[in-house]
């Protein structure tokens, strides 16, 4: 099963201001780890709010909003993707970020075959699972 390790935002990461060489280093032994154990799918770092947007839907339409975004705490400052064998496991792993101060939240992934199969077919997860398999050969040439 894949986890989704969020990173919640601070005033500091929302003001785009670059972490310290130090946690930089222990940031790189941690994805080092969870390279060598074989669980890490992706992992990286977002830009602050100022530099999004935010699309929001309602009666069927869209509308664009700039960030930045209020309530930093409960933006996202990035991610790691990894695949486990189950929750338990995924919370071994996020204790284990060398964090002095800050929150991750942890969410499971849902996977085609999540579903009922008469609400996702056979094909739509035999589609799905190719993307994963070859993300860069479906990758849109730039």
């Amino acid at each position: 099963m894949r986890f989704m390790m969020l990173v919640r935002s601070d005033a500091q990461t929302e003001e785009g201001a670059p972490p310290g060489k130090e946690i930089v280093e222990a940031m790189a032994r941690y994805n080092d780890e969870l390279i060598k154990a074989g669980v890490l799918l992706a992992a990286e770092g977002l830009h602050p709010s100022s530099k999004g947007a935010l699309v929001s839907y309602s009666g069927g339409g869209a509308t664009v909003t700039d960030g930045p975004f209020a309530e930093a705490k409960e933006l996202i400052a990035g991610y790691w993707l990894i695949q486990v064998s189950s929750k338990d496991e995924a919370v071994q792993w996020a204790t284990r970020i060398p964090f002095e101060e800050g929150a991750v939240e942890l969410r499971q992934v849902f996977e085609a075959a999540d579903f009922p199969p008469d609400v996702v077919s056979r094909e739509i997860v035999a589609k799905e699972q190719g993307f994963r398999d070859e993300p860069l050969r479906n990758a849109p040439e730039r």
